[in-house]
């Protein structure tokens, strides 16, 4: 890998993995479209602990506070009414589906599930999905001629059964063109949670399945030797520094905006890689293991 390639992925990496869109999809199509080699699932997964790191800087506050809080509910029963103790216990059973459903589908995983026209598939569907959940959360906020305004859910109601819920749609996104953010913040929507809700959850729900991945990754990778550690490194700081200001944008983006620039985008591009496909302009395993 050049220097060159570790730069364009590493932003590509950065861009895509907070916003509703698949980072795993982009890495991969990059990767075709360039002619490039494939970069490999333990770059990707080495750069995600660069754009994770970054989710630990932005969310530092609350992390802090809900790591404090958890280990002192260890030990003081009365802590395990708090908020931020019990979000700790909900971050862990929120795990659980990505863990159980990453080990027992690993060969469909980084086989058949790879196959481009399935990349398409779920980047339409997936934004379909996302469309509904924006438009009803709109509804919800701005109520109509005939509707009182809802007030939705923030994560002080968050449950063990929305948590799951929340895990379930994580674990979706081990398909890739699925999206990590955008099938857990659809599945917040659909639960009635507010966008800024849904959005802080996905990303905390994230750090534990993505970091594990990540060193488990660079560990293998340390024993193996076959990353090119120089463009990975390089790549991975690009991905932290580029991840970090599309957090905080993005954050501030939820507040006040519809998800429908996201979802317009989504069905455009599996659309289009249906329409290279069906030409063979594109083969459906192209760059297969890119992401």
């Amino acid at each position: 890998m050049s220097w060159f390639e570790s730069l364009i992925l590493g932003l590509v990496q950065g861009l895509t993995e907070f916003l509703p869109i698949s980072s795993s999809a982009h890495l991969r199509l990059t990767a075709a479209f360039a002619g490039w080699e494939d970069p490999g699932a333990a770059f990707t997964a080495i750069t995600q602990i660069g754009t994770e790191t970054a989710v630990l800087i932005y969310f530092r506050k609350d992390i802090v506070r809900i790591i404090s809080a958890w280990f002192r509910s260890l030990t003081n029963k009365a802590m395990r009414s708090d908020h931020d103790a019990q979000m700790g216990w909900l971050v862990i059973i929120g795990s659980i589906p990505i863990g159980v459903l990453g080990v027992t589908l690993k060969d469909q995983i980084e086989g058949p599930f790879r196959d481009l026209r399935i990349t398409a598939t779920t980047l339409i569907v997936m934004g379909i999905i996302l469309g509904v959940a924006d438009r009803l959360a709109a509804r919800d906020e701005t109520g109509g001629k005939h509707r009182a305004i809802k007030e939705r859910k923030t994560l002080q109601e968050l449950s063990v059964r929305d948590g799951l819920i929340y895990g379930v749609c994580q674990a979706m996104a081990l398909i890739p063109g699925v999206s990590r953010s955008g099938a857990t913040i659809s599945g917040g929507l659909l639960m009635g949670y507010t966008r800024e809700a849904a959005a802080r959850y996905s990303f905390l729900l994230a750090i534990p399945a993505v970091l594990a991945s990540g060193l488990f990754e660079l560990k293998d990778a340390s024993e193996g030797g076959h990353v090119t550690w120089g463009p990975t490194i390089f790549a991975t700081i690009i991905a932290f520094v580029v991840g970090y200001v599309v957090i905080a944008w993005f954050m501030k983006f939820i507040t006040t905006k519809s998800f429908m620039p996201f979802v317009y985008y989504r069905i455009l591009l599996g659309i289009l890689i249906i329409v290279l496909v069906s030409m063979g302009a594109l083969s459906p395993h192209a760059a297969e293991s890119a992401g």
